[in-house]
C-alpha cells in the first residue's frame, strides 16, 4: 500500500533547516516549509529579521495579517508599538533581531474578502516550527532573549509559562540547548487592546528596562 502521508504531517520542520549557510540560507529555506499545515492558508513565511550581531533577540508569537502580507514580522501596528517602547526603555530597535515562534498567520475568516481574524496556534503547531527558532538562536547568539506574550513563553519555556507571574524579571533559562537570560512582558497588541493603554504600555517599558539594565 502506498503512503499518502506528506511533510506536513510529522509535525516538525527539522527536513527543512539547512545545516549550513547562516540567516541567508535558513530564510530562504524557510519560504519552502511544509513543515505543518500552517503554510496551506498563509500567504508567505514570515521569517526573521534584524541585527545577525544583535545582543537581543525578540520572540513574539506568530506574523499577523500585515506581516503575513509583507513578509516581515513586527510591521504592523504591535511592531511600531513595540519600537517605540524599546526606544523608551533604553534598547535600540536597530540593534535586535525580531522572530516569531510561529512563522505562519493562522487565522479565521468569515468568508472572501472578509477581515482574517488572528487564532492562536497550538502547542503542537508551536513545536513544529522549533527548529527554525533554534537556528536563529545559534546564528545570532544573543545575550539575552525578550519574549512577548504568553504563547511565545509556552514555546521557549514550556506549558507551566505564565507571564503574569514571570514579566518583568531577569530569568536563567535553558531554551534549545542554550543557557540564556531571558526577560517576558506582554505582547505590544495586548497594549493596543487594552481600555487603559497607556497604563499598559508603561508595563511594557517597564519590563523592557529590566532588559535594558541586564545588557549594561
Amino acid at each position: 500500500m502506498v503512503s499518502t502521508k506528506t511533510p506536513e504531517d510529522a509535525y516538525t520542520a527539522e527536513p527543512f533547516v539547512p545545516e549550513r549557510g547562516g540567516l541567508p540560507a535558513l530564510r530562504k529555506a524557510a519560504a519552502e516549509c511544509r513543515g505543518c499545515p500552517l503554510h496551506r492558508d498563509a500567504t508567505q513565511t514570515v521569517f526573521g529579521n534584524g541585527d545577525t550581531d544583535a545582543r537581543v533577540l525578540i520572540v513574539g508569537e506568530q506574523p499577523g495579517d500585515q506581516e503575513d502580507r509583507q513578509g516581515k514580522p513586527f510591521v504592523g501596528p504591535a511592531g511600531r508599538l513595540l519600537d517605540r517602547a524599546l526606544a523608551e526603555a533604553g534598547i535600540d530597535p536597530g540593534q535586535t533581531y525580531v522572530t516569531n515562534a510561529v512563522k505562519h498567520f493562522k487565522f479565521t475568516s468569515s468568508g472572501p474578502g472578509k477581515r482574517r481574524i488572528h487564532k492562536a496556534p497550538s502547542l503542537r503547531e508551536m513545536t513544529a516550527c522549533g527548529p527554525w527558532l533554534a537556528a536563529e538562536l545559534a546564528v545570532v547568539d544573543p545575550e539575552l532573549i525578550v519574549i512577548l506574550g504568553a504563547t511565545a513563553g509556552k514555546a521557549l519555556l514550556g506549558s507551566s509559562f505564565r507571564v503574569t507571574q514571570q514579566r518583568g524579571t531577569l530569568l536563567e533559562e535553558e531554551i534549545h540547548g542554550r543557557q540564556t537570560r531571558v526577560v517576558a512582558t506582554i505582547h505590544p497588541s495586548a497594549a493596543l487592546r487594552a481600555d487603559d493603554r497607556e497604563a499598559v504600555y508603561q508595563g511594557l517599558v517597564s519590563d523592557l528596562k529590566v532588559a535594558a539594565r541586564a545588557l549594561d
